[in-house]
């Protein structure tokens, strides 16, 4: 899939809305290199000490996914007029492990859109995020709310 280069302005996105990303591979190195640095638990930085885990063996954090699955939305879902300018997450779900090898894409689908009554010329648009993996299965939600602006709209300072 070519990543979106136009983007997306308050007025152009609805309620409905649905978006893909392409997907990316989770690499052993990539989870093993995020968790020493931001989540060092020994089912994301040993393999041979996670097979002992409830896991059974490596997973990638849950915060690494969330990562991956923000680099997707900017790169080739649904790029924003200002970029990604999150204002709140609501129902994070972590619902099957990510494991090396697994291939990671996105589904975005808008679920509310409105202005910003204190920053005129900006809006709230609320979005289901939902990590799917190459079996189908979906390994994360959460929903986002993120500014942004309106076509005419000032640019933030």
């Amino acid at each position: 899939m070519a990543p979106v280069t136009t983007p997306y302005y308050l007025e152009d996105l609805s309620p409905g809305m649905c978006f893909e990303t392409e997907a990316t591979t989770m690499t052993e190195a990539d989870i093993i290199r995020f968790g020493r640095e931001f989540d060092p638990q020994p089912h994301h930085v040993d393999p041979e000490a996670a097979r002992h885990t409830l896991f059974g063996g490596l997973v990638a954090s849950g915060w690494h996914t969330i990562g991956v699955m923000t680099a997707l939305a900017v790169r080739s879902g649904m790029p924003l007029a200002e970029g990604q300018i999150g204002v709140g997450v609501e129902g994070i779900r972590f619902a099957k492990p990510v494991r090396p090898g697994d291939r990671i894409r996105l589904h975005l689908k808008i679920l509310e859109a409105r202005p910003r009554e204190s920053r005129p010329g900006w809006g709230v648009v609320r979005v289901q995020w939902t990590g799917i993996n190459q079996h189908d299965e979906v390994v994360v939600e959460l929903q986002p709310s993120v500014l942004v602006r309106a076509r005419d709209g000032e640019i933030a300072r």
